[in-house]
């Protein structure tokens, strides 16, 4: 009897901190795309200018919290200021010196921003800010780039006509340890691969991993040599536009008064892409959703991204 008593204890004893540990693990809510992407600005006219000429996007005012209008160029924390490029870039004045990356913070829409805090901290990850009016928070990457995590109201008003013709489908930067930042995006957030490969066959120069419940990814840009200069980080950092059609698109931006200064090309993805330069040059890289050539080095894995 002492036995099967000792037996039982240890039973209840297992499923009891099997129950706690569930209880203070909570379950990763959803993370369905890359929201929107900061972009630090030296002078932030050109800057401007540039943003809206691309699919004649617009300028929007920035919003109180009673969802009235108050400016274009808006005051934040250390005198920077900040535009809305429709709702997919945010220009952040920066006349500091030149930064190692431009792309200041990369902005996951989540369905439960409450729940996702609660989930980071709970991994171990510290929460770097937290803003619950504006359903917001952001941490740093092993790495140090700033993610931010947001949940968009579900309002059908949110979705504007005008905000943008090409939706942003991914956003890159340099990697220098691979295993760390994995660990992050892939054990922590759940993030999948979805294609890897490189400037010659075999090499591995590029990898990307799309959200977990969405087709947008992060690419991660490895092999940049540690002295790389401001063109070079400009090119590695960057963010990209789906297109349905790249020479449409290139059309287009003539249209609007761009000066192109690079061809549409094939990637070696198997997509079409045209790379353009905002001021600081930081790369806006134009692609096309899907591919219509057999990619180099690996199979794609996920889905891809749709208009």
């Amino acid at each position: 009897m002492k036995r099967i008593a000792r037996a039982f204890l240890v039973l209840v004893i297992l499923l009891t901190t099997i129950q706690s540990s569930a209880i203070g693990e909570p379950n990763r809510p959803k993370v369905l795309r890359i929201a929107y992407v900061r972009i630090l600005s030296s002078d932030s006219n050109t800057a401007e200018k540039f943003y809206t000429k691309l699919a004649a996007i617009k300028s929007t005012p920035a919003k109180n919290a009673d969802n009235s209008e108050t400016c274009v160029w808006c005051e934040i924390e250390q005198d920077q200021l900040f535009a809305h490029i429709g709702d997919q870039v945010v220009l952040i004045r920066d006349d500091s010196p030149s930064p190692q990356n431009r792309i200041n913070e990369i902005v996951f829409e989540v369905s439960d921003a409450t729940k996702m805090e609660h989930y980071m901290a709970s991994k171990g990850v510290p929460i770097r800010s937290s803003t619950p009016r504006l359903r917001y928070f952001d941490v740093l990457d092993p790495e140090g780039h700033r993610i931010g995590f947001v949940q968009r109201p579900e309002n059908p008003q949110h979705k504007k006509k005008d905000s943008s013709l090409w939706p942003l489908i991914h956003a890159g930067f340099v990697v220098r340890d691979r295993a760390s930042m994995d660990h992050f995006y892939k054990d922590i957030l759940g993030f999948k691969p979805y294609w890897h490969g490189g400037m010659k066959d075999g090499q591995t120069d590029w990898v990307s991993l799309q959200v977990p419940d969405g087709t947008g990814w992060v690419e991660f840009m490895l092999n940049v040599p540690a002295d790389a200069n401001k063109r070079l980080l400009g090119i590695m950092n960057h963010v990209a536009l789906g297109v349905p059609d790249i020479h449409a698109a290139a059309k287009q931006l003539l249209t609007n008064g761009v000066k192109l200064t690079e061809e549409p090309k094939m990637g070696r993805d198997g997509k079409w892409q045209l790379n353009l330069y905002d001021p600081d040059q930081t790369r806006v890289e134009l692609m096309e959703f899907s591919p219509v050539e057999k990619p180099c080095c690996s199979d794609y894995t996920g889905p891809h991204p749709k208009p």
